[in-house]
């Protein structure tokens, strides 16, 4: 898919990442790589369209096929998740808008650039084919709580009967949350397992501890 939001030119240094313009780089940005993180809502009767138009590389990428697209199951507002890797630097342009003749498809959007692992850690935690059950979650912490909740976001639970593919990524630029949270499971079996047990654990006081506000959507992946 391609971004379609104005110039602006972000990198990722030594010290993090930031966009070219700002004098210091955001809090907690973390990782080697940037993601455009795209959330969208199909306009009535247009899901499958939409779906159809957001598994379209972009073939003016240098990394066409590095994205994977996340579709709704339960959960927030959202039908489809885009998660794009951009490399360590990236330029957004402005691209021409939909001519009054095409349908329109999305009801809204939004994006945000993001900094993550590089994308053959991400591959690697999350698969390489479309399959899976995955719970994207998005958090805002408690003010002076972010180590406390990137902490606890990270857990892993080594005595685990589930095996867990998570990735954590950093708002960099976009919207109103601080982290994006990608855990990903072989199967709904699996998936109806751990949770079973997740409610009356630690893990689930420890995250309210530190988690102003959250969204967790179930999805399945398309792409």
């Amino acid at each position: 898919m391609k971004a379609t939001l104005a110039c602006l030119v972000l990198f990722v240094g030594a010290s993090g990442a930031t966009p070219a313009s700002a004098q210091t780089p955001a809090a907690s940005a973390t990782g080697t790589d940037l993601y455009h993180v795209h959330f969208a809502k199909a306009a009535p009767g247009q899901a499958a369209a939409l779906a159809k138009s957001l598994m379209v590389p972009d073939k003016t990428s240098s990394m066409p096929d590095h994205f994977v697209v996340l579709r709704h199951q339960e959960g927030d507002d959202w039908d489809y998740c885009v998660i794009e890797h951009l490399g360590t630097k990236a330029t957004v342009e402005i691209t021409s808008p939909a001519t009054p003749s095409q349908t329109p498809t999305t009801a809204w959007h939004n994006d945000t650039f993001v900094v993550g692992p590089s994308w053959a850690e991400v591959q690697r935690t999350m698969g390489g084919a479309a399959s899976g059950v995955y719970v994207v979650s998005t958090h805002r912490a408690v003010p002076g709580h972010r180590d406390q909740l990137v902490a606890t976001l990270n857990q892993v639970d080594a005595a685990a009967k589930i095996k867990i593919g998570h990735v954590l990524f950093t708002h960099l630029e976009g919207g109103s949350w601080q982290y994006l949270s990608l855990d990903r499971y072989d199967s709904w079996s699996d998936f109806a397992t751990d949770r079973s047990g997740a409610v009356s654990g630690q893990g689930w006081a420890d995250t309210r501890s530190h988690s102003a506000s959250h969204t967790d959507t179930i999805a399945d992946r398309l792409k």
